[in-house]
């Protein structure tokens, strides 16, 4: 047993086995929050006639009553406590967000009156705790792998092998995601807006990922280059022009970057041709994966 524990705990604290574990529950919170396929919904493109309207709503805070970061949102309790008292709840705080006791938490359309009740009822939904989890923050576990990879690539430590490790599993994580559908904005209760959700967006996902990584790598042709088959990897899995779009944009950035910091001719020609054949796959028309399920039906 005594030497069962040395050899567990010695696995347990190598950066492989944290990146991989950590990267893994990021996995399966994307399953659990995000089971749809995009299909044919517009990005969570938000309705610009929609958000006109209710800017000219009046609109009363409802404060937190504890300190802490958003764990979880009860989404149905929400929509149950709006319908209960025939308003529209807007989310000021999302998951992963801190809220200060006494600031806005929520926000509501003339709920008749604010008062102690209809505070504890908006709470209620909410749970805040002292620190993030992954459960309904897949910003956090993405937040996790950025963090260590920052931390390989920092002067003192200039672990290269590391920090693309981190980029190998964010690049999972977002193939894992580049097919769903991520967040809806509204939340309806018999076709009655209830909520304004706020949530991820692919976009942010993508940048939480990869700008930091890109920001403390000026130079490192190996995490350079290995963002831009993580794009190209990435942008196999959607077919939506706005997210490719997104990754368009990255990948200009990365580009960037590399064409700032990479000195050595030689790479910078390695690395010119590895970005051209990226671009050339974003341009394309994207590929239809298509996979045939056991009862025959097919999916994308």
């Amino acid at each position: 047993m005594l030497i069962y524990f040395i050899h567990y705990v010695s696995t347990s604290i190598q950066a492989s086995h944290i990146i991989a574990a950590a990267a893994h529950e990021t996995l399966a919170a994307v399953d659990q929050l995000f089971p749809e396929t995009l299909g044919d919904h517009a990005d969570e493109d938000p309705d610009a006639n929609l958000a006109r309207a209710l800017a000219m709503r009046a609109w009363v805070a409802v404060p937190a009553d504890r300190t802490g970061y958003i764990q979880t949102v009860d989404a149905d309790a929400l929509v149950v406590v709006a319908r209960a008292y025939g308003t529209i709840v807007r989310m000021d705080r999302g998951i992963g967000d801190f809220v200060v006791m006494g600031t806005p938490l929520v926000s509501a359309v003339d709920p008749g009156g604010l008062d102690d009740a209809i505070t504890a009822e908006l709470n209620a939904p909410y749970v805040v705790s002292r620190q993030r989890t992954v459960e309904q923050d897949v910003a956090f576990g993405i937040r996790q792998l950025v963090d260590i990879a920052m931390k390989a690539l920092s002067p003192g430590i200039n672990d290269t092998t590391t920090a693309v490790m981190c980029v190998d599993y964010l690049t999972a994580i977002l193939v894992r995601l580049a097919p769903r559908r991520i967040a809806a904005a509204h939340w309806l209760d018999q076709d009655a807006l209830r909520v304004i959700a706020r949530g991820p967006s692919f976009a942010g996902l993508v940048s939480e990922s990869f700008d930091q990584i890109r920001q403390n790598a000026g130079g490192n042709v190996a995490v350079l280059s290995r963002m831009l088959g993580a794009l190209e990897t990435i942008a196999s899995r959607t077919l939506s022009p706005v997210r490719r779009r997104v990754l368009a944009q990255t990948l200009d950035e990365i580009a960037e970057t590399a064409e700032r910091t990479i000195e050595a001719p030689h790479d910078q020609a390695g690395f010119v041709n590895r970005l051209t054949r990226v671009r050339e796959v974003l341009a394309a028309e994207p590929v239809v994966f298509v996979r045939e399920h056991q009862d025959g039906r097919e999916a994308r």
